[in-house]
């Protein structure tokens, strides 16, 4: 029987949502191709384990080491190599993330595997599975079929729905006798209790319109009434006014939440490429021929430092009465 291993991703010894986004996925494929589905976590103490079986997780391989909360890259990949081997395992989902892609590269390269990576739609057909991914900084979308037996794919976050199924999960605790840390993450710089914006549903993302980084508290409150995370353009990260985390874009993160609110943000190709596949754009710029207009479902053409006060009062108002 194939085999297909998803790969949950935790950060800070929480499943990622992505991480639900694969299995939930993989679980479909597995019916369809007829196959067993294995689920990997890598971790010390992971607290929401048992709920990967709501989404399809049936047996699940948690690697266990007091250092590997953090990733590892060596020693993660090491597990996932021991794992795939030992199960012959031929079809490996992981999401796309800044872990998720690393990790996959580093599999492909030691199992000689293709990877299709960033897919925003996988389907089986005739027993086969068939990825679509977008290209040229998302101006295109190309339809790939792998020709290796061994297979890797990753997914963009947001983008696959979870749906709970509630299987009965097995978990069976895989202690790492001798993790390789000859590459080692010392230190991780994060806005601490922020959303990360690869996993938003609700992004509000500023540029070079605010004029100086001061002016992102127009950013923040409008992310904070409608529970979504901060944004930024290369520019105004290059400049020094937000952390690279919240950095969207080709040299960022791509995202493809619910709502994308793009405010003093001309639209370069390099922005694009990582926000194109958001469900609903809108954008706030006084340059009314910008190009961000060109993709956004709604426009509002005017002076940023009056609209986005206003939409935060009204938000908050509205809030108010419910």
């Amino acid at each position: 029987m194939k085999k297909i291993l998803a790969f949950a991703e935790q950060r800070d010894g929480i499943l990622k949502g992505s991480s639900f986004e694969v299995i939930s996925k993989a679980s479909k494929i597995a019916k369809e191709l007829n196959a067993e589905l294995i689920t990997a976590v890598i971790g010390d103490e992971v607290s929401n384990l048992l709920t990967a079986g709501e989404y399809g997780a049936e047996l699940v391989h948690f690697y266990h080491h007091p250092q590997l909360n953090r990733y590892v890259p060596k020693a993660y990949r090491d597990s996932l190599l021991d794992l795939i081997r030992s199960e012959d395992v031929e079809i490996v989902l992981l999401p796309n993330t800044t872990q998720g892609r690393d990790l996959a590269a580093r599999l492909a390269a030691h199992l000689n595997a293709a990877l299709i990576s960033d897919c925003t739609v996988l389907t089986v057909e005739n027993g086969e599975l068939i990825a679509t991914r977008p290209i040229y900084s998302g101006k295109a979308f190309e339809v790939v079929k792998a020709k290796t037996a061994m297979q890797i794919y990753t997914l963009r976050p947001n983008v696959f729905p979870p749906e709970k199924v509630k299987w009965k999960i097995s978990v069976a605790t895989i202690p790492v006798e001798q993790p390789d840390f000859s590459i080692d993450v010392i230190e991780e710089i994060k806005s601490t209790g922020k959303l990360d914006v690869a996993e938003a549903n609700i992004i509000v993302s500023g540029g070079r319109g605010l004029k100086e980084a001061a002016n992102f508290h127009l950013i923040e409150e409008l992310a904070e009434v409608l529970g979504g995370a901060v944004g930024a353009s290369r520019a105004v990260v290059d400049a020094g006014w937000r952390p690279h985390g919240e950095q969207v874009g080709q040299t960022g993160k791509t995202v493809s939440p619910n709502i994308y609110i793009a405010c003093g943000i001309s639209g370069a190709i390099q922005h694009l490429d990582g926000m194109s596949s958001s469900k609903t754009i809108i954008a706030i710029n006084k340059d009314k021929d910008a190009p961000i207009f060109n993709i956004a479902d709604y426009g509002i053409t005017g002076d940023l430092f009056e609209i986005l006060p206003f939409l935060t009062s009204e938000l908050k108002k509205s809030a108010a009465t419910d």
